[in-house]
């Protein structure tokens, strides 16, 4: 397969972090894209597989395609951290940082945030393909982390994505993602999002952290399996 047109790729990529994207995400249909950019539709499909294989978009089969939030780059600090950490220390960081986050996000968030929180968890109910639930599964998280509207936090939390991004481990974590681990996390997520949006702000950190024991527990046990002493 030809390798995706450069010119092409960046003009996508200037469109994704630009005003035009609206709040939700959501990327308007191909032929409207292809139209803006003077492609065909096989070709602009060509970039946004590239660009989806990347985690720079992802796409919810029935409702489009959108945009994903960048992780932060050229980081020499975080590239030293990704190397030394392992998952373990992550879930450590994100257990002290997370249902902290789902509780601001609770008392804070304003409707838009709320209605984008919707459409990514809903997002992560509708995947069956482990490389997409991870891309969803990481924008309902970080979407949380921006309706918390404290932007040390959000940049505290931007770091722990680029850390495990970064890290050697990331796509051997993606095998603990079976379809039936898949649908759990999933239904966590719709409950999570069912607090935040009644503002509730313990019951929201509450099943946060009951996640992310759930996660920490998952992927420990897929390690034991796969390296037993």
């Amino acid at each position: 397969m030809t390798a995706p047109d450069a010119d092409l790729m960046r003009r996508l990529q200037d469109l994704l972090v630009s005003d035009a994207v609206p709040a939700d995400g959501r990327l308007p249909p191909e032929r409207d894209l292809a139209a803006r950019f003077g492609v065909s539709r096989a070709r602009l499909r060509h970039a946004l597989d590239a660009l989806a294989d990347k985690g720079t978009i992802y796409r919810r089969q029935g409702h489009g395609t959108f945009a994903a939030p960048p992780v932060v780059c050229g980081s020499t600090a975080l590239s030293r951290i990704a190397r030394e950490a392992t998952p373990q220390d992550v879930m450590e960081v994100r257990l002290e940082i997370e249902p902290a986050l789902a509780a601001h996000a609770a008392s804070r968030a304003r409707a838009d945030d709320l209605a984008r929180l919707e459409q990514m968890m809903l997002a992560t109910l509708d995947q069956c393909e482990r490389a997409a639930y991870e891309t969803a599964d990481d924008i309902f998280h970080y979407n949380i982390a921006v309706a918390a509207k404290n932007p040390l936090f959000l940049e505290i939390f931007g770091s722990i994505r680029t850390v495990r991004k970064l890290a050697t481990w990331s796509d051997a974590r993606r095998e603990t993602h079976t379809p039936e681990v898949m649908a759990r996390f999933g239904g966590q997520h719709r409950a999570l999002f069912e607090a935040i949006a009644a503002r509730d702000s313990a019951e929201a950190a509450r099943l946060m952290e009951l996640h992310l024991l759930d996660v920490n527990q998952t992927v420990r046990r897929r390690a034991t399996e796969a390296h037993p002493a």
